[in-house]
Order: structure tokens, then sequence, then C-alpha cells
């Protein structure tokens, strides 16, 4: 299945399993606002350094007429826990609009492959911009602007600040953070690379791992 194209219509959240901090949503509902479908799971490291910007959008647009929805699917059996979503919500501010999709079906509604990946419509529905991965950070900024027709500066993200202490945050999601920083940021080796070590020292300035466990 492919990937979705520019101007092909959002498609609906029917096959969520339930929603957070909103009422379901449906693209007819939605219609007259710029809609931005943020594909996340949260123990993502690559989704956890874009969220600083997703969460900084929904606050200085909501008033223009932008919606964001963060849509959860889950990649690891523990966050398809309805309660460890919530929580993780909860810890990180995430407090625009979620969509559970446990089961992958907005997921395969939208033909996506990629955590995290945004998709901006337009007022009328049509998908007009899309990005997978980290950066882009002021691209998608100026696309939302000019879908909602206004000129602006740039948001400015000093820090990610994903979370709050460390012990908030059960072994095994620290674990699976762990372990994807292991698998990315190492060399063929097994050493840790300076990027490696730069992740990590601000993840644990952040609180939200410790060296002793990598």
């Amino acid at each position: 299945m492919s990937i979705l194209s520019r101007h092909e219509t959002l498609p609906g959240f029917d096959g969520a399993a339930g929603w957070l901090n909103s009422e379901p949503l449906t693209p007819d509902g939605l219609r007259g606002k710029v809609v931005l479908v943020d594909f996340w799971t949260y123990t993502c490291i690559n989704w956890l350094r874009t969220l600083g910007y997703v969460r900084a959008w929904a606050e200085k647009y909501k008033d223009q007429g932008l919606v964001v929805i963060g849509v959860h699917t889950p990649e690891f059996p523990f966050e398809r826990d309805i309660d460890n979503v919530r929580w993780a919500a909860e810890e990180m501010r995430v407090e625009y609009p979620i969509a559970l999709d446990p089961d992958y079906a907005v997921w395969r509604a939208f033909s996506n492959h990629y955590w995290p990946a945004v998709y901006i419509a337009d007022a009328e529905g049509r998908i007009q911009y899309h990005h997978f991965g980290e950066g882009a950070y002021d691209e998608s900024e100026r696309v939302i602007q000019r879908l909602l027709g206004i000129e602006d500066g740039l948001v400015s993200v000093a820090s990610a600040q994903w979370g709050n202490h460390l012990e908030t945050w059960p072994a095994d999601h620290l674990h699976v953070i762990n372990k994807r920083l292991v698998l990315e940021f190492k060399n063929p080796t097994g050493n840790m690379t300076p990027r490696y070590m730069k992740v990590l020292d601000k993840l644990v300035e952040d609180g939200l791992c410790e060296s002793s466990t990598i």
C-alpha cells in the first residue's frame, strides 16, 4: 500500500479504539480547520525529539484554526495499554487530542509506515504536506502558516522537555528507550560514538535515563 500523496482526502479516525483529551473527531467535523496528524508511540526516541515542536505548534496556532491530533500507534505490547498511554501523555504534556490506535487501523487508513510521521491537511480536508522522521521543523511550520493564511515568526524550542523525573518512569519503559539509543548511536564495534554520548548526556540531564543502565 502506497503512502498518502498530496491532495488526497484526510482519512477518518473510525478505527481508533478510543480518544484521550477529546471526544472522537471526524473529517467532517474538522472541516474549516487546518489539521496536523502526528503518528507517535511514546518510547520512540525519534518522536520524543519532535514533541517540543508539535506541542508548541498546537499551543501557538490553536486559536487561529489549527487542530493537532496525535495518533498513538504502539510498537511494544505495553504501549497498547490505555493506562500507560494516558500516563505517558500526562508525563510528557501531550494535551492535544489523541486517537488510540492499538490495532493499527488508523495507521493503515493513512498507509503510514513511520514513527514519527506528520500529515497536514487544509481546511477542505486535503492533505497538503507530509514529513517522516525528525527535522523539517521550519518547513512544517511554514506550511501550517500558509494554510492558515498568516505570516509570523517561527516557534523556538530550546530543549525537548520530555518528562519530569527518572523515578516516575517504569523500568521496562526506560529499558526500551535505552535499548533504542544503543542500537541507534553505537558504532558497529559496539563502542559509544560522540553523537551517542551527546544524546545520552542530554537524556541524563533531563532525567530520562541514567548512564549506568546503558
